[in-house]
């Protein structure tokens, strides 16, 4: 069984995490892998390190457009068709065939929020290449997602230091 479909969910840090870690081990075996991010805007320390790696190409979305709970209809609007537009580039580049593994980090985060053309992506997910691995990230998966997926793993939080007002720290969650 080849080309499975992961998704990497919960409320707890190291969803993204898990996915490079994935990333690097199906490169360091001599796999191609495709890496994208979208809702970040590319600078973090996981991408700088990946975009070094061979057998990684690292294509992220670096427009980001802050959290959508302040976003104005305007910028929703700019969101949706930047998202859509990226997602659409990165599927077309996955059908190349010149990849085993494609990860979609914040994938589900768009999806939900309709930032990205949720056809287009079911789609892709139904069709895809026979031997391309499926990585996607985020929080609370759609029914229709998991129903494709071979593998969830969940990512509970049990304590995190942003409970007790600690901001986001460089090299730990970004």
């Amino acid at each position: 069984m080849s080309g499975l479909i992961h998704i990497y969910t919960g409320d707890g840090k190291g969803k993204t995490t898990a996915a490079c870690g994935l990333a690097i081990r199906f490169a360091g075996c001599g796999g191609k892998v495709l890496f994208s991010q979208m809702l970040k805007d590319g600078s973090s320390g996981e991408i700088r390190v990946l975009r070094q790696v061979d057998g990684i190409d690292v294509d992220a979305c670096e427009e980001c457009f802050g959290f959508s709970f302040s976003m104005t209809d305007e910028v929703k609007k700019k969101a949706v068709e930047t998202y859509s537009a990226y997602l659409e580039h990165i599927l077309e580049r996955a059908q190349s065939g010149e990849y085993g593994l494609l990860v979609l980090d914040e994938i589900l985060s768009a999806y939900n929020l309709e930032f990205v053309n949720r056809t287009a992506l079911l789609e892709f997910l139904k069709k895809k290449p026979d031997g391309l691995e499926v990585v996607l990230t985020g929080r609370n998966p759609a029914p229709e997602l998991t129903e494709l997926a071979d593998y969830i793993s969940e990512i509970q939080k049990i304590k995190h230091p942003f409970d007790e007002g600690v901001i986001a720290r460089e090299g730990i969650e970004y």
